[in-house]
């Protein structure tokens, strides 16, 4: 974990008295990806966001789903999340989603700069899914999708004293419960698939891009709940477990 001003290359913003921040660059990406993904959807189709025409109703079930990887991840190391999905399936077609999680870190005596970090918070995201197969009705499904995501958390930063280079006297540094945000967006490309009776396995790979944050004293947090690592690599996976329910 690194303690040092942050400038964000994705992000422009003034931090000047009086003024507020600015997330111009970050909205531009959001219109940009979900234009992305209206056009991918309209690929192969008459019109975009035509439902095809057929004895198929409309609504064909609710699919309630969990992530593996969080659950993982906080076994094997000191950050994770644990996360549940629901999704509308419409026509087969376009998939409304929400996936609401919780996640936590407790990073103890980084190696690097000796600190430690903490954080419990929940988070959320909220987006839909396009099945671009052209059979769409078959049991499984081939889709890119959006997110929006927003998570409020604390965090809690502390490093056991030790002599100032300068003055040669002990300091100590303790941050307890500071107040951070932060809102992202992120365009998905996964496969879902009906394995045994209503049970579905998938997986999806994400692209995640932040629009705002605001990470207090330290501007650069070790870890955000539902995005991940400051470290970490944009692009991420989830593989998911999922029953259909009430399918037609």
């Amino acid at each position: 974990m690194t303690l040092r001003p942050h400038t964000s290359i994705y992000i422009c913003a003034d931090r000047r008295p009086g003024r507020r921040f600015c997330c111009t660059s970050g909205l531009r990406l959001a219109v940009a990806l979900l234009a992305l993904a209206c056009c991918t959807a309209g690929w192969g189709q008459k019109k975009w966001f035509r439902m095809e025409k057929d004895s198929i109703p409309l609504f064909r079930g609710v699919t309630v789903m969990a992530d593996l990887v969080g659950p993982a991840e906080l076994v094997f190391s000191d950050y994770g999340q644990v996360e549940g999905a629901l999704r509308v399936n419409l026509h087969d077609q376009w998939f409304p989603v929400l996936e609401l999680g919780f996640g936590h870190a407790r990073h103890i005596d980084d190696v690097v700069t000796g600190f430690n970090y903490t954080t419990d918070a929940p988070y959320f995201r909220l987006g839909c899914d396009f099945n671009i197969l052209r059979k769409k009705h078959a049991p499984h499904l081939l889709y890119i999708g959006l997110r929006y995501a927003f998570t409020s958390y604390s965090m809690s930063i502390s490093h056991p004293p030790y002599k100032d280079p300068t003055w040669q006297w002990e300091t100590v540094y303790d941050v307890d419960g500071e107040r951070c945000h932060q809102h992202w967006v992120e365009a998905l490309f996964g496969l879902d698939a009906r394995v045994f009776g209503p049970v579905r396995l998938g997986w999806s790979v994400r692209y995640r891009r932040r629009l705002h944050r605001n990470e207090g004293v330290t501007e650069n947090a070790w870890y955000v709940p539902g995005y991940g690592t400051s470290g970490s690599s944009k692009l991420g996976v989830s593989f998911n477990v999922g029953v259909d329910i009430n399918v037609f």
